[in-house]
């Protein structure tokens, strides 16, 4: 039977990066990709397969449950890779209710119109949602996150993440849905929108604009590349088994103030400038209210029952990263001015 596979979140920044692999490797499938495209919903992200034959886009936010019941008539819905959240820390810090209304309301939304509309047959479909280590709260005397880890949620996004994979198992427990759950380490990669680290210090230096770097810049963060994780979510889809967790990182820990000093390092080279110019940009700024010291993944299970393993090591994520963004100045002028959001806009306005 033809798969036909529901992204959500596709036109944001892990998304797109799974939708073009799925798109491309497997042209017998139909790809519907579902985004309400706020604010981290870049349709420019999908230039590259936007006329591909098995290629469809849905402006459709998870809050609506009866656009999406449309969307998994319309489509056939066979399968769900949920991707859709809000992301941003600092933004749920600000605003927690919009964290709760997508990613625990909305996800609940997804849960229950898949199984209204899979409900003869729940054994033949899978509903995968990708999730983070956050949720698992903060490392402090060595170690490294499990599936088996407790969660200890700190922030308002880790924690509306945290109820949503909580719905998502209590779905499979309660009514047998098929469902996957996978945890995955901090991304960085092209397409990242830049108010996040690594883009916005890469944007900052080429702009001689200052580079803020909380507290003492100490927190640690295990890090993946964006290509890694969308073949890990290609390699669960397929090979997981159902009602399993897998925890997805890249053997890659770095503390903030490090990568903040390799990009200056790498940028200053590729820029022609003095050794040691941009790091006069770094700025310490009053540190984020409940930042989680260092997160850590033990992507072991992943390796050894699927056989997926991390690609690059993070100085050669960092090279390309770094590349695509000086390559691409036109897709960040876009965003850093909200031009982006024009894209399509008289097709999808509702």
């Amino acid at each position: 039977m033809s798969k036909h596979v529901l992204i959500t979140g596709g036109a944001g920044f892990i998304g797109c990066h799974v939708v073009r692999l799925f798109v491309n490797k497997y042209p017998d499938y139909q790809i519907v990709n579902l985004d309400a495209l706020t604010y981290a919903g870049n349709l420019e992200n999908l230039k590259e397969v936007e006329n591909s034959p098995n290629y469809t886009f849905e402006k459709v936010d998870i809050q609506d449950a009866e656009a999406l019941e449309e969307v998994f008539k319309k489509h056939q819905i066979t399968d769900v890779i949920h991707l859709a959240a809000e992301s941003h820390v600092d933004r749920s810090i600000s605003d927690p209710l919009a964290f709760v209304k997508t990613n625990v309301f909305g996800t609940v939304n997804l849960l229950n119109v898949a199984k209204e509309y899979w409900k003869d047959e729940l054994n033949n479909h899978l509903f995968y949602h990708v999730s983070t280590d956050e949720v698992y709260g903060s490392l402090h005397d060595g170690g490294f996150f499990l599936e088996t880890t407790a969660y200890d949620p700190q922030s308002p996004y880790s924690a509306s993440k945290a109820a949503s994979d909580h719905f998502v198992r209590a779905y499979a427990n309660t009514y047998r849905m098929q469902t996957v759950v996978s945890n995955c380490s901090n991304n960085y990669g092209p397409n990242h929108f830049p108010e996040k680290l690594i883009p916005l210090c890469i944007n900052n230096i080429k702009n001689g604009k200052p580079l803020p770097v909380y507290g003492k810049g100490e927190n640690v963060r295990d890090w993946l590349f964006v290509k890694d994780h969308a073949r890990a979510i290609d390699t669960v889809f397929h090979k997981g088994k159902a009602g399993e967790t897998y925890n997805i990182g890249g053997f890659n820990e770095w503390k903030n103030i490090d990568i903040v000093r390799l990009l200056c390092k790498k940028m200053d080279e590729k820029l022609g400038r003095e050794p040691g110019t941009s790091e006069k940009l770094i700025t310490f700024v009053k540190d984020r209210a409940g930042h989680d010291l260092r997160y850590a993944i033990d992507a072991t299970k992943i390796q050894q029952e699927l056989g997926w393993e991390p690609s690059l090591q993070f100085e050669e994520g960092i090279e390309l990263t770094i590349d695509w963004y000086l390559s691409n100045q036109d897709w960040l002028d876009h965003v850093t001015s909200g031009a982006y959001q024009d894209y399509y806009k008289e097709l999808y306005e509702n």
